[in-house]
């Protein structure tokens, strides 16, 4: 392997008790390191992987089980490019060197995001879906399959060979009568496709699996959607997207809403307003207003009195509590006792129970910790009347502004589940793909159609975590006003760059645009790099270890698989903030939909201000129109987009490039053939 001058080299020493697991490790070091980095070495990687894998699951060691996380360990990291070498008996590792070439990095990448991809291709359960769109149907008296929603290349580049023979003149009507866009969600009302009766959740999965990356369910909230192509039989499939709850912190989005605590206190101290301290005010008495407190009360952990004038002695004995709590939950978190259904308890019963138990006793008792000791110096500072004066005041003192800090992490709390999403999946499907429908899909997702929606999907969903630490159901509004993403390459994203919906276009006022902002590069941190297998081997050495701090339980904290995989890597006393860096930043996009974002976002102000008008259907009507005079129409000026739109046929063998590629070898002949 190629040295990386510029990088240290870190000693790798896994506790491995026995010695005969310490040497295996040793050679299985070896066995990686003598891997040539050439066009087989993925090849040779998973044959070491396996050889390895079957090694260590026939032996009879007690440590077997940390062996093969530590192996499978060092071979993501083999196959992620880092360096490892052999000195005596000791292992030594380093990160790969950064490619300075943007075309290698990204070709760099997309090897290593297929690996994964082509794993899970390979899977049974995967092969037998695939399959299944795949095959023909009768459906309303025609046979169809998913080959049904992709558009032949050839009928679509013809057209729009004749379009540019109107591209001085009435070339909007032709483009129009040749790509009309629409948007399409995946619902229970709306569960199958009117077309080919295929499931649209199916349709969705289908063409997410020709994705470079694997397909993984994301936690929280999720909602699917397609564009489809209303100028076509059939309605084909242009693009897929999907919003799915956000990543709770990323340093650079944060920064750029002004909801950062640095951000945010500086704010404060540069423009401290009545309002603002009124705020902190309203905010603090509304989250502890929202905490059930009756068992708190019943067992002397707290008062009354406490609850507006609390002593050191409540606050300690909070503290207490909250920490004993926690213990409990961990003894018992693996229980069958803590699995509890909706059905079994009615009304706000449910809730209460759910309060009361370790996980949320122990939530509970710290909050109000915290936010009754905030309470506290607000009472100080402010003597029941805010002033922008005794704001400024306050945010100059060190305790002042940590007390600011935790009234804004509060109301970032209630507001960024509901208020900001990520588009997680966005794309366009072959042909659309060389005629920039990915921007397409990316414009369409910040449509006031989207917006709406969301809101009406999640319009009564109560909230797990604020519900169960209420004690009641609580509601909040889902109206969304924020759209975060990054790319998959850290060096750049030509789907989102340039991206702007002139407002005007869409009812709004002339100055507004609708714009993906590019905020920087997020951290390379996570465990992105790490196959299933390897995850999977970490987490049950964890479980076997009886040390398991992380239960996968709603309430428990964010990325739990991410807190495993930590969990995991310190008992094996390896490196575990160096092997979470996956050296492979991204680029953070965020696109806002409202003029007001800051203050709505806050809680400061009650509505959000959005800079398009609520008409759904018109507004992506329109988002349609302006991609085909921004984008389309100068794009099929190209003899060498319009070639590659013509490859994509469904002419038999099959080769379109929105069938997801097999990775078997098959002796069916495919289930859809076009000899027209």
């Amino acid at each position: 392997m190629t040295n990386a001058p510029d990088m240290p080299w870190t000693t790798l020493e896994p506790a491995l008790p026995s010695k005969a697991s310490r040497d295996a490790f040793v050679e299985h070091t070896r066995a990686l390191a003598k891997v040539r980095r050439d066009e087989r070495a993925d090849e040779v990687l998973d044959k070491v992987r396996a050889e390895f894998v079957a090694e260590v699951k026939a032996s009879r060691r007690a440590d077997r089980q940390a062996l093969l996380a530590a192996g499978l360990v060092l071979c993501d990291l083999a196959t992620q490019g880092w360096l490892m070498r052999v000195r005596g008996e000791r292992v030594e590792i380093r990160p790969p060197e950064p490619v300075a070439d943007r075309v290698a990095e990204k070709a760099r990448i997309r090897r290593q995001e297929l690996v994964k991809r082509n794993a899970q291709l390979r899977q049974s359960s995967v092969q037998r879906f695939l399959d299944s769109m795949e095959r023909q149907r009768l459906h309303n008296g025609a046979y169809v399959s998913i080959y049904s929603l992709m558009r032949d290349g050839r009928e679509l580049a013809e057209g729009l060979r004749e379009a540019r023979t109107h591209l001085n003149n009435g070339w909007a009507d032709v483009l129009s009568n040749l790509v009309e866009p629409y948007l399409q969600f995946v619902t229970e009302e709306a569960a199958t496709c009117a077309y080919t009766g295929l499931r649209l959740m199916d349709v969705w999965r289908y063409f997410r699996h020709t994705w470079t990356n694997q397909h993984t369910s994301v936690p929280g909230r999720t909602m699917l959607f397609l564009v489809r192509d209303r100028a076509a039989a059939n309605h084909p499939v242009m693009g897929i997207g999907a919003l799915s709850s956000p990543i709770m912190q990323i340093r650079e989005r944060d920064s750029w809403i002004g909801w950062h605590p640095d951000t945010f206190l500086e704010r404060v101290r540069r423009e401290p307003t009545r309002d603002l301290a009124k705020w902190l005010v309203d905010t603090l008495d509304a989250a502890i207003d929202e905490i059930y407190v009756a068992d708190l009360l019943e067992d002397k952990v707290l008062s009354t009195r406490d609850l507006t004038a609390p002593s050191d002695a409540a606050l300690d004995r909070l503290l207490n509590e909250g920490a004993e709590q926690r213990r409990l939950h961990h003894r018992y978190a693996r229980t069958r006792d803590l699995k509890r259904s909706r059905a079994d308890l009615s009304g706000d019963e449910y809730w209460v129970a759910q309060a009361r138990t370790h996980l949320f006793r122990s939530k509970r008792a710290l909050a109000l910790a915290t936010f009754l000791r905030a309470r506290a110096v607000l009472n100080e500072a402010f003597q029941g009347k805010p002033t922008a004066e005794k704001l400024a005041a306050l945010a100059a003192t060190g305790y002042g502004s940590d007390a600011i800090r935790r009234v804004l992490k509060k109301a970032k709390a209630d507001r960024v589940g509901i208020a900001v999403a990520d588009i997680s999946v966005c794309g366009a499907v072959q042909p659309y793909n060389a005629l920039l429908g990915g921007k397409l899909t990316a414009m369409l997702a910040a449509s006031p159609e989207v917006v709406h929606q969301y809101r009406r999907r999640y319009a009564g969903a109560e909230s797990e975590i604020a519900s169960s630490v209420a004690g009641r159901p609580i509601v909040r509004a889902s109206k969304l006003v924020l759209l975060g993403t990054t790319s998959l390459y850290g060096v750049g994203s030509s789907q989102y760059n340039r991206i702007k919906i002139p407002a005007h276009r869409l009812g709004g006022a002339d100055k507004d645009v609708i714009r993906y902002e590019e905020l920087g590069r997020s951290a390379a941190f996570g465990t992105s790099h790490y196959s299933e297998e390897t995850v999977d081997a970490l987490v049950d050495l964890v479980q076997q270890s009886d040390a398991q701090r992380v239960n996968s339980i709603f309430g428990e904290g964010a990325s739990p698989k991410l807190r495993k995989v930590r969990q995991a890597l310190e008992l094996l006393s390896l490196p575990a903030g160096m092997l979470l860096h996956h050296h492979r930043p991204r680029i953070v996009y965020a696109v806002s939909l409202v003029r007001n974002l800051a203050d709505y976002l806050i809680g400061l102000a009650r509505q959000p201000d959005y800079i398009i008008p609520a008409d759904a259907a018109a507004s992506t009507a329109a988002i349609g129109t302006w991609w085909r005079e921004r984008w389309l129409r100068h794009r099929i000026t190209s003899d060498q987009v319009l070639e590659e739109v013509a490859r994509h046929t469904r002419v038999h063998p099959v080769t379109h490039g929105a069938r997801v590629p097999h990775q078997r070898a098959s002796t069916q002949q495919p289930m859809f053939t076009d000899h027209s």
